[in-house]
């Protein structure tokens, strides 16, 4: 990755982590991590990994229009890509996982990115819709309506470009070539316009609204499913909120961690979290030692898993760190 990526990602987590530390008793949270009940985090990884399957099938339903691939080939991948965002900057796991689909099953891409950027947005949008829910019932937490506001404005902004993009692909390369191509060196252009139209088949299933509810409701499963994993590690330690408090943690900590930050959201996950459990009255330091424990049981297990089918795939990321590889596409021939 590029060394600037890591840099900014460092600082970012450094800006996010200050407050978080600042006032804190390191003896009160050590404390809390000692006597907490671990075994709580067994069946919250469990209830994890049902939601990593929804996202498989979810990711599986997005591809029809593209290949059929069977869950059992796609769950591999899928836990590929979480590798790649706990380890690499820059969320760099979903280029890993759109290598991978194309060096396992042949799919393209600029094809899969297509399907992989529209999940975001759905996960955005399901992250914006447990915020504005719980958000009422938090008067205290100001600093982040802002912040909500603005990552709203851009989730939606692209959502409503993929829209666009879906209904109109004919409009979408008009633009393009009128903007777009004369500014392609030439020997670049077949492959450039063979990104483009690799991309508006990925997300053509946008056009079906059957379709569009179908991913916005597996999409509320996997993050409910995440909530239920905060809600169980929650019982490892000695206190109490309700689940809409855990929603609203969890939406705010996955819209921060949309931010630049180091590998393994250092920083923009913890920092939100705490903010939000220390609104509803939980000790700092109590929910210091909670926060750490449930970002270390969400990012364990699943980079664990997703390093070992690496390691089977014998992926390497030299491999596609290299953009001419990446994309290494042939256009199709002019019919």
């Amino acid at each position: 990755m590029k060394r600037w990526q890591v840099w900014l990602g460092v600082v970012v987590s450094a800006i996010f982590l200050y407050p978080a530390v600042k006032g804190l008793h390191l003896s009160e949270v050590w404390y809390y991590l000692r006597t907490a009940k671990y075994i709580w985090i067994v069946p919250g990884v469990l209830v994890y990994f049902v939601g990593v399957w929804a996202r498989t099938w979810r990711w599986h339903y997005m591809l029809r229009p593209l290949k059929q691939v069977p869950l059992a080939r796609l769950f591999p991948v899928v836990c590929i890509g979480y590798f790649g965002n706990n380890v690499y900057p820059a969320r760099a796991g979903e280029v890993l996982r759109a290598y991978v689909l194309k060096r396992k099953e042949g799919v393209p891409i600029s094809a899969s990115l297509a399907t992989i950027l529209v999940e975001r947005v759905f996960d955005g949008l399901v992250m914006l819709l447990f915020v504005f829910i719980a958000l009422p019932f938090a008067p205290s937490l100001e600093e982040y309506r802002q912040f909500v506001t603005l990552i709203s404005l851009a989730f939606f902004a692209a959502l409503a470009v993929f829209f666009w993009a879906a209904f109109q692909p004919d409009r979408v390369r008009g633009v393009y070539f009128r903007l777009g191509h004369p500014l392609v060196p030439a020997r670049f252009r077949p492959r450039v316009e063979d990104m483009v139209n690799r991309f508006l088949e990925g997300i053509h299933f946008m056009s079906r609204p059957a379709d569009v509810l179908m991913t916005f409701f597996t999409s509320v499963i996997i993050w409910l499913a995440e909530t239920v994993k905060y809600w169980f590690v929650m019982h490892a330690f000695s206190f109490s909120v309700s689940f809409l408090v855990l929603m609203l943690m969890n939406g705010i900590v996955n819209l921060a961690t949309t931010l630049p930050a180091a590998p393994g959201y250092v920083g923009t996950f913890d920092t939100p979290g705490i903010g939000v459990l220390t609104a509803f009255g939980v000790d700092k330091d109590l929910a210091t030692g909670y926060t750490f424990v449930l970002h270390a049981a969400l990012w364990f297990p699943i980079t664990a898993l997703g390093a070992y089918y690496m390691w089977r795939e014998h992926v390497k990321w030299e491999e596609i760190d290299r953009t001419a590889e990446v994309l290494d596409e042939r256009p199709r021939k002019a019919e």
